[in-house]
């Protein structure tokens, strides 16, 4: 049964993903959605409920916007990592 609140959308973006202790790597996003996305990593040593930040671009055509949000890791897998973004109002405020 799909436990998802938001529809997921296929995404070829890269993200930087910023671990305690200082260390950023770049991944790439598999798909994304308005408060997840899951991304292609190996080996990170993240674990579920690990606070991270990500950071992103998104092309809006003429625009280009970075985000930034700290995520949740909501699962780790053999093909990636699974985050659960706060939301934008819980990020703003």
């Amino acid at each position: 049964m799909e436990r998802r609140l938001h529809t997921r959308h296929r995404a070829r973006t890269i993200v930087y993903i910023n671990v305690p202790g200082g260390r950023r790597k770049l991944c790439k996003a598999m798909n994304l959605s308005a408060t997840g996305v899951f991304i292609e990593t190996t080996n990170l040593g993240l674990r579920k409920g690990q606070q991270v930040v990500l950071s992103f671009a998104i092309n809006l055509g003429v625009v280009t916007k970075l985000h930034r949000r700290t995520a949740v890791v909501a699962h780790v897998s053999r093909g990636g990592t699974g985050l659960m973004m706060e939301s934008f109002a819980q990020a703003s405020g």
